[in-house]
């Protein structure tokens, strides 16, 4: 369906004492995301509030084949493997968005 959007979640546990390197490591992949990315839609960085240990990653692709494009990158490789060294264990889900609801003075 044209309409379809994707979403992918890295759910990943940063070891213990690497937060700091983490973050850093981080801001690197943001500023290029920030950049701007055929098809991206969004990226977002979360901190579980009951395992401060625990974050997750979410970014939003208009197309599959957009996401699959910057995952084959190898610039999307380096930025990602400096943050998988910080990472005891890491879950990665893909999903195609069904439905949204957004409040109307919010959009």
């Amino acid at each position: 369906m044209a309409d379809e959007r994707f979403v992918f979640v890295v759910d990943a546990r940063v070891r213990a004492g690497l937060e700091d390197e983490f973050l850093r490591r981080y801001a690197a992949l943001g500023e290029r995301v920030a950049q701007g990315l055929d098809g991206h839609v969004s990226h977002r960085l979360c901190r579980a509030l009951d395992e401060p240990g625990r974050w997750l990653i979410v970014s939003e692709w208009e197309t599959l084949e957009q996401s699959q494009a910057w995952d084959r990158a190898p610039e999307h490789r380096q930025l990602t493997g400096a943050l998988r060294e910080c990472w005891d264990d890491v879950r990665r889900a893909g999903f195609v968005v069904h439905a949204e609801t957004r409040h109307p003075a919010r959009v």
